[in-house]
């Protein structure tokens, strides 16, 4: 009701305003500036224009009525009266209401026009709107629940409803709660409509795939064409459609590296396995069927024996928790724990590296953090061993602690061989190891891995500052507690 007051007073004052300028302008041609018919012809035809590119083509063609009246009586001979003397002036009179009308007809229409195209250029910019942001999303369950909030925002709609028959379930946004909406009405209207229907100023749009009817789009308070709301549906539908096959690839990819690392572990293992394996079987076959007589021979056997099944031990301990690290399954006890503590305790899980390199720990900041300690051992004892490994025998090994930027850096330096430039960034990936080593020294290319895991797990980075034949230093950081 206040909308149609609103407009009835607008109404009211243009057509008051035509009526005064018009007067105006006959008032001053007639009083104060005297010039000819022509000039007065002009200026009405001047104003007429003015209205019907302004307004609209009923003011301009009204007020043309009105100017011929006025242009014949004050300024046609004879003056003051509606009689017209000379034949000329017929014409005269003639050509000026035919021209206003015209013009104004022909200024309607470019008016018209303009604002078609005006209204053209919003739809596109709400199109566009909306594809950035729904194109955005690979996601299909965000893609529709932001796709309702999307238009909201594009439209400025009141209300944005989505149904999708599959799910069987119901999207809405804006600031109009749709209470009339029921998920059977709707799933019938989703298979029943083929095109735009508009109901006042609420549109309902079908949303299909290829011929098949995929859901619904009820949108109230809109302004934009049906044209612009068949694009809008369709625009959802291809949205959709790309969302959906996105998520199908990742899903493809996911199992099909899923499946090559699956391969590559099960090739590792099996490959690393041979050498306990057949220690272990050789040990127990003489055990059983040689009569030994010295006890040391018979102790080094059952030595070779235990220490090859530790070795295989812990090959299926890394492949079990590379695969609980993968499908973060692995929980963690995050505690206060000294750094102090989880090295000693890691150079006492890696005893043999002592025995064979001197390993020198330095302390330069000491600080509590809030970590998993058993894992931030495995962390520790990994790098321990990988510095032994690649080293000569005791060749030092040095484990440092300082403070940056709010992380505790723990590094292990070692004196060994080195690792290449270009494979400093591959050797934290799984199962990766440098191809000169692979055949030399013993390994399944998963504790460097399962360390990286496990730091990123506790908010931090590792890394590693690495020469050829100078050695190598593997840092992880972890996050201070604050005020620790």
């Amino acid at each position: 009701m206040l909308l149609m007051n609103s407009r009835r007073l607008l109404t009211l004052i243009r057509w008051t305003a035509s009526i005064l300028a018009l007067a105006g302008i006959v008032l001053i041609y007639r009083r104060f500036l005297h010039v000819n018919p022509t000039t007065v012809a002009l200026t009405l035809l001047l104003f007429i224009l003015i209205l019907a590119a302004q307004w609209s083509l009923r003011y301009a063609v009204v007020t043309s009525l009105l100017a011929t009246f006025c242009y014949n009586y004050y300024f046609l001979p004879p003056v003051g009266t509606l009689t017209v003397s000379d034949p000329q002036n017929w014409l005269a009179l003639l050509t000026f209401l035919s021209t206003a009308v015209i013009g104004s007809r022909l200024s309607q229409r470019a008016r018209d026009e303009a604002e078609e195209a005006r209204s053209r250029q919003r739809e596109l910019e709400t199109l566009f709107s909306l594809s950035r942001e729904m194109l955005a999303t690979d996601n299909v369950a965000e893609l529709v629940a932001a796709v309702p909030r999307a238009i909201i925002g594009a439209t400025h709609a009141r209300a944005a409803v989505i149904y999708l028959i599959e799910d069987d379930r119901i999207y809405q946004a804006g600031t109009e709660q749709v209470a009339d909406v029921e998920r059977p009405h709707l799933r019938q209207q989703a298979s029943q409509i083929n095109a735009v229907e508009k109901t006042g100023d609420e549109f309902r749009v079908p949303l299909k795939v290829g011929v098949k009817p995929r859901g619904l789009l009820l949108v109230r308070g809109l302004t934009l064409s049906s044209d612009a709301m068949e694009a809008i549906g369709g625009l959802i539908s291809v949205s959709l459609d790309r969302a959906s096959a996105l998520e199908n690839v990742a899903h493809a990819e996911a199992t099909k590296e899923s499946e090559r690392l699956r391969s590559l572990m099960i090739d590792s293992i099996t490959h690393e396995l041979r050498t306990p394996l057949t220690s272990i079987k050789g040990a127990a076959s003489i055990l059983l069927s040689t009569q030994i007589e010295k006890e040391e021979d018979r102790r080094e056997l059952l030595t070779i024996i235990d220490e090859e099944s530790d070795r295989i031990n812990k090959l299926v301990s890394q492949a079990v928790e590379m695969s609980q690290l993968d499908a973060m399954q692995v929980h963690m006890n995050f505690e206060r724990v000294d750094i102090e503590e989880v090295i000693k305790s890691a150079q006492e899980d890696c005893t043999w590296v002592g025995e064979h390199h001197p390993v020198e720990v330095r302390l330069q900041q000491k600080r509590d953090i809030v970590a998993d300690q058993e894992f931030l051992k495995k962390v520790v004892s990994n790098l321990l061993e990988n510095a032994a490994k690649y080293s000569e025998d005791q060749s030092p090994i040095v484990v440092t602690t300082t403070v940056e930027s709010g992380f505790l850096v723990t590094s292990v330096a070692d004196k060994g061989i080195g690792i290449d430039s270009h494979e400093q960034g591959l050797i934290f990936d799984r199962f990766y190891r440098a191809p000169m080593h692979n055949q030399r020294i013993s390994g399944t290319g998963m504790g460097l891995s399962i360390s990286k895991a496990i730091v990123e797990a506790h908010g931090g980075t590792m890394q590693v500052i690495s020469r050829l034949g100078e050695g190598s230093v593997f840092s992880f950081s972890i996050p201070l507690k604050p005020n620790s």
